[in-house]
């Protein structure tokens, strides 16, 4: 099966390396959920007073184990627009995170952070954008 057209190599550009790494750090992320929830939280900006509710941080893995083999299948595919789209799409969950930690008080840096993420993805879309032309033109 080939994936590549004649004469692109989508490993060139520099977004497949910014998506790789968005498949790579929300694959850490999902790990570190399931081994330690409560210092996930915490590092997220939203600690648990509780041991209790750690299923609801799992379910936060979960979401960023999907993320990041969905990350993967479109790269191994060099789907570049798929992957812009999806870049542009998850803006949702880093800057709803930016605001989910504001409202519970976390401080400036763990907002910052997210916002941080967001600008990433941003800019991932942006060459994830002139890697799809790339590749068309190709």
């Amino acid at each position: 099966m080939a994936t590549q057209v004649q004469g692109f190599r989508g490993t060139r550009t520099a977004g497949f390396w910014l998506a790789a790494a968005i498949a790579a750090l929300q694959g850490v992320n999902a790990v570190r959920t399931v081994l330690d929830p409560q210092a996930f939280a915490t590092y997220m900006g939203l600690p648990l007073d509780d041991p209790d509710p750690v299923g609801w941080v799992q379910v936060y893995g979960l979401r960023a184990g999907f993320i990041a083999v969905l990350t993967a299948v479109l790269l191994a595919r060099s789907d570049f627009a798929a992957l812009r789209w999806m870049a542009l799409a998850a803006l949702v969950m880093p800057l709803g995170d930016a605001w989910l930690t504001s409202s519970a008080g976390a401080g400036a840096p763990i907002v910052g952070r997210h916002l941080a993420i967001a600008l990433f993805l941003l800019v991932a879309s942006h060459f994830l954008s002139r890697a799809a032309r790339a590749k068309a033109s190709a």
